[in-house]
């Protein structure tokens, strides 16, 4: 059986240890990042009851995450976001879309109401894939 090589990391919020995963895996070039959600170095949750708060923290964790492997959100390929308040997140995505992705939003992108997320403050949880380098253009060769 050949195994993969899997480079994690995490930001030190206790649910980490508690319920036992990674913020993100790296296999190859490619990053996994578990949903990220508003909470602060501390672990308090920013924004209760303001979703584009809670969306403007939850892409800032992103960014944190990615940049343990020396990425950015230019590197980002695909995004779900969960979320408890539709119209509510559809109004914070496109507040913060400019400030986030700096007007160049080319990814894949899809957004789900859900019921609840892990605590019951989080409105908004964002899943993501990132890609660290492309695959050359074998057309080019």
């Amino acid at each position: 059986m050949i195994r993969i090589h899997k480079d994690t990391t995490g930001l030190g919020m206790p649910w980490e240890a508690e319920y036992g995963y990674a913020q993100a895996v790296r296999v190859g070039n490619t990053i996994y990042l578990a949903g990220q959600v508003s909470h602060d170095e501390n672990g308090s949750i920013v924004g209760v009851s303001d979703m584009e708060k809670q969306m403007r923290q939850a892409y800032a964790n992103i960014r944190k995450v990615l940049a343990r492997y020396g990425a950015t959100i230019d590197n980002v390929v695909e995004e779900t976001l969960f979320v408890t308040r539709m119209d509510e997140a559809f109004a914070a995505r496109a507040a913060c879309r400019d400030d986030v992705f700096g007007g160049h939003t080319e990814l894949a992108s899809t957004i789900v109401q859900v019921e609840r997320l892990a605590f019951p403050e989080l409105m908004v949880e964002i899943k993501c894939t990132a890609q660290l380098t492309s695959e050359p253009d074998l057309r080019a060769i």
